[in-house]
Formats: structure tokens, sequence, C-alpha cells
């Protein structure tokens, strides 16, 4: 059994696999994400292991790919389907091909259908497969935009993944109700879309009318994966800055979370850029708290001390979050933006000051 590690991303609902050898020390980790490439480089360290290689199942429209991130880190190759059109890998997999990690590998399968480019990554004593957003936990991945077609999904999962051994566990890319594996003796019992005796006909019609909304990062997503999550400014993704537990964006700047926030406020300067009657409004604001209107924030920059860390703050993250980028243009080296603003502040039931019903 090789160390194996299940990653969680709660932002996506996307699983990562750090699979390593314990002979060799050589480690792949399989559908990596960029916000969460600082943890799993520091997780890679930890158990000693050498990343050799991160491999992406498909090209993904819900996250993007910390691959770009974990080459400029570690050193770890980029593998991704040939067939995905994907630009700047490493390694372009075809169907067999093999992901050697030490003294073991994943075999690369086709299972097109979600897309065009998604594979299948089976552990090669078929124990385990990895398989991306084909195969879901008592479901599959969507066939509805991204060169989806379901004719193609189906026979990819009946001819590919349930050949595989019964007692082969299926580790998924995504699943949003907490299930963390299954197997496929599992899935070809239980699935509801693919299980017993569903023909291909009776797929097609319950693909055709799942009427799910696009993911909501997918025009950001789709082109940086395009790119295996190179970043349009690579000077951007720098080390972490060490002051604090933060996440980088892609979009390109540093995140941190309201419960650190709170337990730390009084070595920060907090700056909420809301408007005034904002800031005294319902969803009041953090203690310390110092107004800046997004709009002034640009000729009141030098009430703020640059060797002390600055956290911005809004309703939601996203007018903190230029706020930000523009200290960080004006030579502010420790800015973090509160992550999801003060609406995830209060559905943590943190503390506020000033709030009104």
């Amino acid at each position: 059994m090789p160390l194996f590690r299940q990653l969680f991303d709660p932002q996506s609902s996307t699983y990562s696999y750090l699979l390593g050898d314990r002979a060799t020390g050589e480690a792949i980790l399989i559908d990596p994400v960029f916000e969460q490439a600082a943890r799993d480089a520091a997780l890679v360290r930890e158990l000693d292991l050498r990343l050799v290689a991160t491999v992406d199942t498909h090209v993904h429209a819900d996250h993007v790919s910390g691959a770009w991130l974990l080459r400029k880190r570690l050193g770890a190759k980029i593998a991704i389907s040939a067939a995905s059109g994907a630009e700047g890998a490493d390694l372009r997999l075809a169907d067999g091909d093999r992901v050697r990690f030490g003294e073991r590998h994943v075999t690369a399968l086709a299972t097109p259908g979600h897309t065009n480019g998604c594979m299948s990554l089976v552990l090669d004593d078929e124990s385990m497969a990895f398989t991306g957003d084909a195969l879901l936990i008592r479901g599959c991945g969507r066939t509805d935009f991204q060169q989806g077609n379901a004719r193609s999904l189906y026979r990819s999962i009946k001819t590919r993944i349930f050949t595989l051994p019964d007692d082969c566990v299926l580790w998924p890319a995504h699943d949003y109700r907490g299930l963390t594996a299954t197997s496929v003796g599992e899935e070809k019992l239980h699935n509801p879309r693919l299980g017993g005796n569903i023909s291909e006909t009776d797929f097609v019609g319950y693909m055709q009318n799942l009427g799910l909304p696009h993911p909501r990062q997918l025009d950001v997503a789709v082109p940086a994966n395009l790119a295996c999550g190179r970043p349009a400014d690579e000077g951007l993704a720098t080390d972490d800055p060490g002051w604090a537990p933060l996440t980088f964006t892609f979009a390109g700047f540093w995140e941190i979370e309201p419960a650190w926030v709170e337990e730390h406020a009084a070595g920060l300067q907090i700056v909420d850029v809301r408007e005034a009657d904002e800031f005294a409004g319902p969803f009041g604001h953090i203690a310390g708290a110092r107004l800046f209107p997004l709009g002034e924030l640009g000729k009141r920059a030098g009430e703020l001390a640059k060797e002390q860390p600055v956290v911005t703050v809004c309703r939601s993250g996203a007018r903190s979050a230029q706020a930000a980028v523009m200290l960080r243009k004006a030579g502010f080296e420790k800015v973090a933006n509160l992550a999801g603003g003060m609406l995830r502040w209060r559905a943590q039931n943190l503390p506020v000051r000033g709030a009104r019903d």
C-alpha cells in the first residue's frame, strides 16, 4: 500500500490525492487546487517526500489547478491528457500511459464524456482508481458543456471503470455531501444513473434533464486550466509571506480566514472599505476596524503603517479584494483580504460592533 492522503478544498468541494512510494520517497498529487498549493507543499515536506508530478484528471471548470504553482515551488512535472488541449504540460498523457512515482505507478485510462480530455487514473495493483469528474459517488460528471457527451460518458464508465475489479476503491474529484469514497461494485449496483440494467438511452435522457446552473468559476477556471493553472502575472505567485496562515488566490491576492483575524485582531490594522451606512448597518463591523471607503482608500493610504499587517474587509470580500490589490501597489507588503467578508464573519458567529436589526 502506498502512502496515501485525501485532501479537500471546501470552497470548490474538490478532493486532491497524494500518493507516495515509501521506499523512494517519490510522490504524485492528483487534481491539485491553486489556493491549496501552500498546504500541499507543506504536507509533502512534512512527510519527507519529493513531488515528482501533479496529474489533473481533466480541465476543471470549478477551480483553478495548482499544477503550475507546484511546479514553480517544488519542481513537480505537470501531467494532463493530450486530448484536453491544455498547454504547458510536461507530460501529455495518452490512454494507457503510466505516471511513475518511485517503484509505483498509475495508469491513465481515457474516460471522455464529461470533457474530451477526461482520464481516470488506476493504481498499478488495481486496488484504487481516481475517477475525476467522470464517475462520482452515486452520480457522474455533467455533460452539458465543455465538449460534454452523455453517450461517450456512459460508454467510458461501463467499459473502462466498471470493468475494474469490484473491490477497487474509487476516489472522485468532488463530492458535495461529505462522502469520501466508493467502489466499483457499489456503483455497479447502486448508482442511480448508471447502475443495474440502466441503458444508454435511459442515461442520456437523465443527463439531458439535469437543469444545473453553470459553475460559478467557469469563465475563470477553464481558460486558466487550459494553461495548467499558470496565472497571467507570474510575479504575483510568490511564496507565503509568513505573517499569518494565508491563502493565495488565482486572482492575485492573499486571503485570510475570519477566525484567525478575530483571534489576532490586536496586532492588525483592519480596514473596512464599505460605505459609512454599511459600517453602521445590519452586519455591523469588526471591533477595532477603521472605516476607509474604497473610493477614499487611495488618498488615505498614508494613514496606515506599512510595517503592520493590514486586513481589508467588505460585505462579501469583493471590494476588499480590490482594496488589497491597491494597497499592495502602494507598497504595503503585509496585506490580506478577509475571505468571505462580513457575510462569512457573521455566518461563523464572530463578534461584531454596531450591528442593528
